[in-house]
């Protein structure tokens, strides 16, 4: 478990099925994804253990410290021990919890696991040009845009781009120096 103030980290179980799915559900969170395809409880059972068997990624549940409920879920995936690197993805699994600073530091404490745990020196993600609060909430926490690829996702007869962003371990110990 990587606790913090208002939320903590732990290992994704089957018993998460449920809130994944949810997030299925709420059409704003599949589009500030990018979500297309909506998932059964059994599909997202199977990629869960799936997903427990591949070294190359860590998923865990973001839960509320006041009563352990489960609001998300994030993974470090890709994970490059060669080149010290991985990429990261989050959710919430409901539109009412977002801006209440619970994705932000989830996003910390994957940053102080992806550096002083798995001493990996860059976190990438990936976030679409339409997510104005993800933008804003990853550069809070020391992302920095560094790429765009240009119209990569078509949804709602729009096209967006989709912004490449990341943190290296030498920027991230400057802002935990600094706070």
């Amino acid at each position: 478990m990587i606790a913090g103030q208002g939320v903590f980290l732990r290992p994704i179980t089957e018993k998460d099925v449920d809130s994944i799915y949810k997030c299925f559900q709420d059409e704003e969170i599949m589009y500030m994804t990018g979500t297309r395809n909506i998932l059964t409880k059994d599909q997202i059972r199977e990629a869960l253990i799936r997903f427990s068997e591949d070294s190359t990624r860590h998923d865990f549940a973001i839960c509320l410290v006041d009563n352990s409920q489960i609001i998300g879920d994030l993974t470090i995936m890709e994970i490059d021990l060669d080149n010290k690197k991985a990429i990261f993805r989050i959710a919430l699994h409901s539109i009412e919890d977002c801006g209440k600073g619970y994705g932000a530091e989830a996003v910390q404490l994957v940053q102080k696991f992806t550096f002083e745990e798995l001493q990996l020196n860059r976190l990438e993600l990936q976030v679409f040009s339409h997510n104005i609060r993800g933008i804003k909430s990853y550069e809070k926490v020391g992302f920095k845009k560094e790429g765009t690829l240009r119209q990569s996702l078509y949804m709602n007869g729009k096209y967006f781009d989709e912004i490449i962003m990341s943190i290296l371990r030498d920027e991230y110990m400057q802002l935990k120096k600094s706070h």
